[in-house]
């Protein structure tokens, strides 16, 4: 038929419809049915009629860019005794019809199973032709099993009281299979009888029982059960668990999926598993060792023990394959994800870093009065009382508001609110960047590399901090000189910076430098080990708003305090010298001065004041951060918890086809059958001659092919 005769087919079905009733009374092919037949068919030279060999069969149901790296392509030719009814080594177009009606049916896996056994096409299936299919499909090297074994007398009774299986003994006895060989393998590696096997050899009995139905991940990290037990072996209870996992992965997947939708992160712990499993099923359903198994294998390259959608999916989803494995074909998608995953770094530090700028600047509001106060206190010069304009920080307080009014508190907050914010966001942002980089697998960091991430982070910052600090400070005390000062002129932040220039802008950048880095680096393994350590913060536990303020407040007091001095410095160099006061050259000479003329106390000026500052601004700025976080999640985080199933998730790299094309279909039905053994349906090339007699007809005398 030519491609316009099916084309013209379809338009036609798809606008005048088509009599459901009488296809399936009749077998009729649809439009569809048809143009998958013709485009592999080939004519007989003798009738003239388009049929079906072999090799046309399998590359109809399974085309030969598809995936074969766990189920080879030669096994779907199983399949072809199915569709071929009348034994005579052609499918025609009735029985491709056939086919593909028996592969939409809710138990085709199973039929299809019990239609190749049933050779005679009788509605039973013989112990004997059931028997010889086996003994020629299975491997050269399998495990052996034992069909005189109690299980089986249960299901076809014993040698002399062997009976047919009907449709649902037979499907009854298939679903038992697998368990069954496992066991009988897990016994025959158990040589010293003591219920345990080593990891290699339960390896071995998985790839060749389950391989078809498990992802790439789950297969190359079989030889680790053993690490859920103390042990260096695998034992029975440990197998047992694992099928019975790998069995329920649809239930699981359901589980997963509302214990996530549920959780605030999208992730989950072993406990909110068991708890979420314990409300789906009637009964417990998993056990925990069966939930430990699970957590394990989807933990494995994150031990974080909270896990989210993309974790499971390695272990859900069987077309899950890791990059290492990817063919040639799908490189071109491969690149592509590599862009993605770049763009999505990227997108993910720009919404860092904008959440740092909106928390920045918010602790830097609530807290600006204190600054004010802290840097009047800290330009104060003269060691004897009478010299000094305030008597204290709260005298300070006092008469800012007294001959400034409120505002005056708040002289100087744009330029700071401008500034402080790319400084804060690159603070943050370092910080986590560093920490990262030197955080292992297990998500531990040492303390030497916490304090390295924290100075690390305050050295970046000074490139904003420095001409933010120069301008914020000469607004600052302008209020107090036009007090003094009869006719001072009141300047603007823009006057201010093309005053200075940009050389000028980064006056005392060495002091400002000196007072961030270990500023930083006091600050943030202090915060990070308060959160933990005495908040008890873990994967599994969330701090609340007032845990994190106080765990900020506390660790920005050593921090403000212990790097006074260096900010009093840096305060007197960039301060605009008033008429009369000294005027410093340098770090070296602005400390020997003070020192001199002011004493040691002068360099703690303004502690409290800072102390009061830095740790609620630090406090207020990380809780509005994680709190923002969590209000406003990136995007890619949202649809994670959005997703409608593991399916969903995106895998590194996988190929799927709709779930309506027969190769998807076709691979479901072959599954089955390869629980009885993964080499069913390969052609033996070595057979000998008995067996080769035994070999269905279309197998010995292929046809002819035009």
């Amino acid at each position: 038929m030519s491609t316009a005769a099916v084309v013209k087919e379809a338009v036609k079905e798809t606008l005048i419809g088509s009599d459901e009733h009488a296809a399936a009374g009749q077998a009729q092919p649809t439009a569809q049915t048809k143009a998958r037949f013709t485009r592999y068919a080939v004519r007989d030279p003798d009738t003239g009629d388009l049929f079906l060999g072999p090799d046309q069969f399998v590359d109809a149901v399974a085309p030969p860019h598809e995936d074969y790296h766990k189920i080879q392509r030669e096994q779907y030719s199983i399949l072809f005794s199915v569709a071929d009814r009348a034994n005579k080594g052609k499918v025609t177009l009735s029985d491709w019809t056939y086919f593909e009606n028996l592969l939409e049916k809710p138990d085709a896996e199973y039929e299809i199973a019990f239609r190749l056994f049933d050779v005679e096409r009788l509605g039973t299936v013989k112990y004997d032709d059931f028997r010889r299919l086996y003994e020629l499909n299975k491997g050269p090297d399998s495990i052996p099993f034992d069909w005189d074994c109690q299980w089986a007398k249960l299901y076809i009774g014993s040698k002399t009281k062997r009976h047919n299986l009907d449709y649902q003994q037979f499907s009854q006895m298939l679903r038992g299979l697998q368990g069954e060989r496992i066991r009988q393998a897990f016994q025959l590696f158990d040589k010293d009888g003591d219920g345990f096997i080593e990891p290699e050899d339960f390896e071995r009995i998985i790839m060749e029982t389950s391989k078809h139905k498990l992802s790439d991940h789950l297969l190359e990290n079989l030889n680790t059960l053993c690490n859920i037990s103390q042990g260096s072996k695998v034992s029975y209870a440990n197998v047992r668990a694992f099928q019975n996992m790998i069995k329920e992965m649809d239930l699981v997947e359901l589980i997963i999926r509302k214990a996530c939708d549920k959780s605030q992160d999208g992730k989950i712990t072993r406990t909110e598993f068991l708890n979420q499993a314990a409300k789906v099923t009637r009964f417990s359903l998993f056990t925990p060792m069966e939930a430990d198994i699970l957590f394990h294998f989807a933990s494995v390259g994150n031990p974080s023990g909270r896990l989210g959608l993309e974790d499971f999916a390695k272990v859900l989803d069987p077309t899950w394959r890791n990059r290492h494995v990817a063919e040639a074909k799908l490189l071109p998608r491969a690149v592509q994800t590599k862009g993605q995953q770049f763009a999505h770094q990227a997108g993910e530090s720009a919404y860092n870093f904008v959440l740092g700028s909106l928390s920045g600047a918010f602790g830097a509001f609530m807290v600006y009065p204190i600054d004010l106060v802290k840097t009047r206190m800290q330009n104060q010069r003269g060691a004897s009382p009478g010299s000094r304009l305030y008597d204290n920080s709260i005298d300070c307080f006092r008469k800012v508001i007294r001959n400034e009014g409120f505002r005056g508190l708040y002289s100087g907050v744009l330029p700071q609110l401008v500034g402080v914010a790319p400084e804060k966001a690159i603070k943050l942002t370092v910080n986590d960047l560093v920490r990262g980089a030197f955080t292992d697998k297990q998500g531990d960091i040492k303390l030497m590399h916490e304090i390295i991430a924290g100075g690390t982070a305050g050295g970046c910052q000074v490139v904003f901090t420095n001409p933010l600090e120069i301008v914020k400070i000469r607004l600052q005390v302008q209020g107090e000189v036009a007090k003094s000062v009869e006719g001072a002129p009141k300047r603007s932040a823009m006057w201010i910076v093309r005053n200075l220039g940009l050389v000028g802008l980064y006056k005392g950048a060495s002091a400002c430098l000196l007072r961030d880095v270990p500023f930083s680096a006091i600050y943030f393994p202090t915060y990070s080990h308060l959160k933990k350590d005495l908040f008890g913060e873990s994967q599994t536990k969330k701090l609340g708003v007032l845990q994190l303020l106080t765990a900020g407040a506390i660790a920005g007091m050593p921090a403000a305090y212990l790097t006074t001095p260096c900010d009093v410095i840096k305060t007197r160099l960039q301060v605009e010298a008033r008429k009369g006061d000294t005027q410093y050259t340098g770090l070296r000479h602005a400390a020997k001065t003070i020192w001199k003329e002011e004493g040691f106390k002068a360099f703690f000026k303004g502690g409290p004041a800072r102390i009061f500052r830095s740790s609620p601004q630090f406090g207020f700025t990380l809780a509005a951060y994680e709190l923002l976080q969590g209000v406003l999640p990136y995007p890619g985080q949202k649809a994670e918890k959005m997703h409608q199933g593991v399916a969903d998730v995106l895998s590194m790299v996988q190929d799927r086809v709709g779930g309506e094309s027969p190769y998807t279909r076709s691979r479901n039905a072959l599954k089955i059958l390869l629980d009885i053994d993964e080499h069913f349906g390969r052609v033996k090339l070595d057979a000998n001659a008995a067996g080769w007699k035994a070999l269905p007809t279309w197998i010995k005398n292929p046809p002819k092919t035009a």
